[in-house]
């Protein structure tokens, strides 16, 4: 039986709460990797299911590379936990080996063509919202990598539309990873690891973006335990007309030692 932390179960339901992820009615696809992260994103939407006042249904979906991925064994844990499961062949692999040059970067493109398979999934089966396993980890890193290397504020919101009219959810985004991961080693559950990183196979330069700023992190919240805390509130505490953005300097502000 999976056992699913209270911790956890408290912080999505508030999240669920506060920006109406899932509501009476929807029908979600779930981005099932088979990592620590979408496990615990596909059993706690399972046990949502079966205790939420309002119904919804959901499925997993795993989109393979087409680079012989053995994931017969997660569609054996959906079978065996009730869950609907779906597996989706694809050549993404094949056709990066043409996209991608030498010393290039990677995890967009595949990152952008597995969610181009979630979303066509979707659309062609009749769901209207996405779920994905990003948490709070993801969110911070993606805001630091963002403003260091590409000169933007913008992280990973809870929820947001698509261009093609589908809602994408987060409903993970307020667990911290490790939280996740003691989810999978709790359960004893057996989770696709890095080694199923298509990138590995590539002669391509590794991305260390996201390896420093998840170092530069882990070394600031051992100074400070509570920063990812306070930088989780200023997320939701962003003030616009302290920034140089011409549109936002008209605005009202209180001079706080500007």
């Amino acid at each position: 039986m999976i056992e699913l932390s209270k911790k956890i179960s408290s912080l999505v339901g508030k999240t669920n709460a506060e920006y109406e992820l899932i509501k009476e009615g929807d029908k979600v696809l779930i981005g099932f990797s088979g990592g620590k992260d979408s496990l615990t994103l596909l059993h706690t939407l399972n046990r949502m299911k079966k205790v939420a006042r309002y119904n919804f249904d959901f499925k997993a979906v795993t989109v393979t590379y087409g680079m012989g991925e053995q994931v017969q064994f997660l569609a054996d844990h959906c079978k065996e936990h009730g869950i609907e499961h779906e597996i989706i062949d694809t050549q993404i692999f094949e056709l990066a080996g043409e996209k991608i040059r030498k010393n290039s970067s990677f995890c967009s493109f595949f990152s952008r063509m597995r969610r181009g398979y979630l979303y066509t999934a979707a659309l062609e089966q009749g769901y209207n919202k996405v779920a994905l396993g990003h948490h709070l980890d993801d969110a911070m890193e993606s805001f630091f990598m963002n403003f260091f290397y590409n000169g933007t504020m913008r992280t990973m919101p809870p929820i947001y539309k698509a261009e093609n009219g589908l809602e994408v959810i987060r409903p993970l985004i307020f667990c911290r990873e490790r939280q996740l991961r003691a989810f999978a080693d709790k359960n004893e559950i057996n989770v696709i690891g890095d080694e199923a990183c298509p990138g590995l196979r590539f002669d391509v330069k590794m991305p260390h973006a996201r390896a420093t700023t998840k170092e530069l992190l882990a070394k600031l919240e051992a100074d400070n335990p509570q920063i990812f805390v306070s930088m989780k509130a200023a997320f939701s505490n962003f003030q616009p007309a302290t920034f140089f953005k011409k549109e936002d300097l008209n605005r009202i502000i209180e001079d706080e030692d500007l």
